[in-house]
């Protein structure tokens, strides 16, 4: 380290590149499809979809000279302008009757191609939850249900959406199937620890392997409470979804565009131009947000007393989508709960500083994307009145680190490729 390092802004610096790594003007270029016989069609859905969505159209018209045409839906207060697309807008976590409209729409953009025309569907994290599309029989009441028991079960994404998909009249490739004969070209940005296209927003235009004997059985693992009429559709065989060998997906081809291992490198390399020592634990850190977090935490504390297994000054970065069981009723995100069991483990430590934040700009449903947290933060909160141990179990760690002015709050991206976390650590 060539000269003494501010900590909150230096952290600060490194979400801004991993976030700008991601920005889809930046890379959306390089994967433009051939311009069709027939129509072009532009369908979308995810947290950072609109910008998606402007930065698709003004690259076509430059490559083109052509304007296109869609629907695109993203989550309330993410829009952005676009020339020539619709933008609706719909509730995340929570569907709501808005996606219900937002669903149908992609689907009546699709329907009735032919095999000339071309889909672009652009998706990215928060997808699920916007395009609510309960089968027959079943209602948005259900389907907010089933999604509040998954938010709350602690299962992983991939299991939570094996369920999704058999619950939906859109997920798991049945989007893509209603566009065939029509080609269907995904551009993803990755929200998915490992990159896994499939579930990504639930797989709309990607089908995977998981089938319902699987999505019973996590029901099962994870004891979820869901209401009678769904766990009889899934048991039937019209909860079916396709497989990846289906005739209706053979035209579908995807592309990721941006991910979590994309922007952290670009943070790393950033880093490394300051003097810093950095390393990439993983892309792809799933569990509980609270056990991640004393994990990560012992690798600092082994670092600052011990210079093993790397010598500091250090900076460790890490991304994925840990998960919360949820046992209180307090408020916060995965990104939050995960710095508040940090700032415990790590009490009284001087010289290891960390910023954990969901690079879409909202951890969960609040209006932070993270916060910071050093040695003092645990006795800040104690001073300010504040059990932290208490608020980590009843699922309260936003209040606490708003109570001592800690929180990260950037405002929504434009983008979405999961959690980012970067520790520093000085001695």
């Amino acid at each position: 380290m060539t000269k003494p390092i501010e900590p909150v802004p230096f952290l600060t610096s490194l979400f801004d590149a991993a976030v700008d790594a991601a920005q889809p003007e930046k890379v959306i270029t390089r994967f433009l499809p051939e311009k069709p016989k027939g129509r072009l069609v532009i369908i979308g859905a995810g947290k950072g979809s609109a910008q998606m969505g402007r930065a698709f159209e003004q690259a076509w018209m430059e490559k083109h000279g052509e304007a296109v045409e869609g629907v695109i839906v993203t989550r309330y207060g993410y829009a952005c302008d676009c020339e020539h697309l619709e933008v609706l807008e719909a509730a995340h976590p929570v569907p709501d009757e808005a996606g219900l409209v937002g669903a149908q729409r992609l689907l009546d953009a699709v329907a009735d191609l032919s095999e000339n025309d071309l889909v672009v569907a652009l998706i990215s994290g928060g997808g699920s939850a916007l395009l609510p599309a309960p089968p027959e029989g079943l209602t948005l009441a259900d389907e907010i249900a089933v999604n509040e028991t998954l938010l709350a079960s602690g299962a992983p994404i991939s299991a939570m959406n094996t369920v999704r998909k058999h619950v939906s009249l859109i997920k798991g490739g049945r989007l893509a199937a209603v566009a065939y004969p029509a080609k269907t070209v995904s551009l993803l940005v990755s929200d998915i620890p490992g990159d896994h296209p499939q579930f990504i927003a639930s797989g709309p235009t990607v089908a995977d392997e998981g089938s319902r004997e699987d999505a019973l059985a996590i029901i099962d693992q994870y004891k979820m409470p869901l209401p009678d009429a769904v766990l009889a559709h899934v048991k039937t065989s019209a909860a079916d979804a396709p497989l990846p060998t289906d005739a209706a997906l053979s035209k579908a081809e995807h592309h990721i565009i941006a991910s979590a291992a994309i922007s952290l490198e670009v943070a790393q390399a950033l880093a490394q131009s300051h003097g810093i020592e950095t390393h990439i634990l993983s892309d792809a850190i799933e569990g509980e947000a609270r056990e991640a977090a004393r994990t990560q935490a012992a690798i600092a504390k082994e670092i600052l007393h011990r210079d093993r297994p790397f010598k500091k000054p250090v900076l460790l970065l890490s991304g994925g989508e840990t998960t919360v069981t949820l046992k209180g009723n307090g408020r916060g995100g995965r990104n939050t709960e995960f710095l508040l069991s940090f700032a415990i483990e790590i009490a009284g430590e001087k010289g290891v500083h960390l910023l954990s934040a969901d690079t879409d700009g909202i951890d969960g449903s609040e209006n932070n994307a993270g916060a910071f947290v050093d040695g003092d933060t645990a006795g800040k909160m104690r001073m300010a009145g504040i059990d932290p141990v208490a608020y980590l179990q009843n699922n309260d760690a936003y209040t606490a680190f708003d109570k001592i002015g800690a929180l990260f709050i950037p405002g929504p991206t434009g983008t979405n490729v999961n959690d980012f976390r970067a520790i520093l650590i000085t001695g």
